[in-house]
């Protein structure tokens, strides 16, 4: 499969099987956050995996609505950028996480992003939420999670013919 086609094929899964993903697998989604780029390479994020079913449901929670489908996953990565390394975490935690979410889809397995920043939970902020239940520390910041697992129901892949090219603007 080429990037493009990845690409193509990624897709928010919001339903999991039973099936674990396995720890080959679970390893080379790891891999692909710590090749994710970061500003001047400062490498801010760290990456929490939550597998316990009582966490994942606890995090479902965390924020009023879009979070649910934590309690159904196998596996949730949670990241967490360091604001004492960089002010660049939400960009930098955006894109490991987008590197997650493609490495899921070369993968055949379902995944989904889990907005928390800007998000809250009965006028919470979100990210307080997560850090009071995975006990995280005041400096980092979270900008989501990744809900990773097995599905049925991955969403057929978009084409290039849906492209909204009206998007693009020349300046010449």
């Amino acid at each position: 499969m080429t990037l493009i086609d990845i690409m193509l094929k990624r897709r928010s899964t919001r339903t999991f099987a039973d099936e674990p993903v396995t720890k080959e697998e679970l390893d080379k989604i790891l891999q692909a956050a710590l090749l994710a780029p970061t500003s001047m390479n400062r490498k801010p994020c760290n990456f929490m995996v939550v597998e316990r079913s009582e966490t994942l449901r606890q995090l479902a929670n965390c924020k009023d609505h879009g979070a649910n489908l934590l309690e159904n996953a196998d596996k949730a990565i949670v990241v967490l950028a360091d604001t004492m390394i960089a002010d660049t975490w939400c960009e930098d935690s955006s894109v490991a996480l987008t590197y997650m979410h493609l490495m899921a889809t070369e993968l055949g397995l379902g995944s989904c992003w889990v907005q928390v920043h800007l998000r809250s939970k009965d006028k919470i902020p979100a990210e307080e939420v997560v850090r009071e239940i995975l006990n995280v520390d005041s400096h980092y910041r979270i900008v989501g999670m990744l809900a990773i697992g097995r599905s049925d129901n991955i969403p057929k892949p978009h084409s290039l013919d849906e492209l909204d090219k009206s998007r693009i603007h020349f300046l010449v």
